[in-house]
């Protein structure tokens, strides 16, 4: 199935889509999903990693 195919499917009542392209599909939402993820996890290490600056620098105002 070629990637233009694909693209102009639409998941409808009036046409079942056939089994390549429903692995397709699921595989196009998988691939989404993982890069979603990591991104995800990039970002929220890096809020951490501010966070933990942020509160360092706090500490250290208070203590010096």
């Amino acid at each position: 199935m070629s990637y233009e195919e694909l693209k102009s499917y639409r998941l409808n009542s009036e046409v079942e889509p056939t089994d390549e392209m429903l692995e397709a599909i699921m595989m196009g939402v998988r691939d989404c999903a993982r890069r979603t993820d990591a991104h995800v996890k990039k970002e929220l290490a890096r809020r951490f990693d501010c966070m933990k600056m942020e509160v360092a620098r706090r500490r250290s105002l208070k203590v010096g």
